[in-house]
């Protein structure tokens, strides 16, 4: 009998992400978010413009679980971008408020948004050493 495999219920939370994003302040372009078919990943395709540069990224968003092991406790991404940059992040939600560290929870580099109580809109602003930027995100799909 073969155990039936379930993704891990903090995921859910990602669900208000799902769809697809019109990015405005700072920054322009749009962001879809949609899951990988067994509902463990959460896919980003970013395609967006900030500071004069275009930038497009793929990201995948779940529970590191390398082969033979057990999953990750945080919840993680790697991003790979069109100038050849890997990048990773971890996601903290709590309530309407989400965070994404650069590199590890903790990090002085993060993306804080709090999304409106109807969920169509999140106003943040990546903070990291030396910069960041504002950046709303208002659901279209």
């Amino acid at each position: 009998m073969t155990k039936e495999l379930k993704p891990n219920l903090d995921l859910q939370e990602l669900q208000k992400l799902a769809g697809t994003w019109k990015l405005s302040g700072d920054t322009t372009g749009t962001s879809i978010y949609e899951w990988m078919d067994g509902g463990f990943f959460l896919i980003q395709y970013l395609d967006m413009q900030v500071f004069g540069n275009n930038v497009k990224s793929m990201e995948i968003i779940g529970h590191w679980q390398p082969f033979g092991e057990k999953p990750d406790e945080e919840i993680r991404s790697r991003s790979y971008d069109n100038s050849g940059n890997t990048m990773d992040f971890v996601y903290e939600i709590k309530g309407d408020t989400l965070t994404i560290w650069g590199g590890e929870k903790g990090s002085p580099s993060f993306f804080k948004c709090t999304f409106s109580k109807d969920g169509k809109t999140a106003d943040g602003e990546w903070v990291y050493p030396g910069g960041g930027y504002k950046s709303t995100m208002t659901k279209i799909k």
